[in-house]
């Protein structure tokens, strides 16, 4: 089974009970990230808020905590590795946006697992889902730079093969 959303038969996006239990994981650790950049709220605490949310028992609950406590824990190398791509500071990205190239950026360095296509893809829909109008193209730019540097093999792999 892919991690990637993919069309449903009918070329529309897949339904919420179709969403596999790492996209969940994203989903929560999103909204647990945006939670924590905007109020500075603890780990630990968004966490048990979150566990409680609707749906939290779909979610791939390790991914979920790689995710939220990787991404609190490294936010200052997560950063320093971001700001490299980014066209502005990174004050001025929404935390939205800031939130999911978060996970991004984890994923790249600590999810080998995970395809680079699929890392990208899902934070591009993460950003088309919770984020602002054109945040997706923003989160696919910054992403795709980043995984030309972090992952350097698999991008230039990918590159020959399209």
């Amino acid at each position: 089974m892919t991690d990637a959303r993919t069309p449903a038969p009918s070329g529309r996006p897949k339904k919420a009970a179709d969403k596999s239990g790492r996209t969940r994981a994203r989903e929560f650790a999103l909204q647990a990230l945006y939670q924590h950049l905007v109020s500075g709220n603890e780990a630990t605490d968004i966490d048990l808020f979150t566990r409680d949310l609707s749906g939290f028992h779909k979610a791939d609950s390790a991914h979920y905590d790689a995710l939220l406590h990787g991404c609190i824990a490294e936010s200052a190398q997560l950063d320093a590795a971001l700001l490299p791509m980014l066209d502005r500071p990174l004050a001025e990205v929404s935390p939205i946006e800031h939130a999911v190239l978060w996970i991004g950026a984890y994923e790249l360095q600590h999810c080998l697992d995970v395809p680079l296509r699929v890392a990208i893809n899902e934070c591009i829909e993460l950003a088309k889902a919770f984020g602002g109008t054109d945040g997706h193209k923003y989160v696919n730019g910054v992403l795709h730079k980043l995984g030309q540097t972090l992952r350097a093999t698999e991008a230039a792999a990918n590159a020959a093969r399209h």
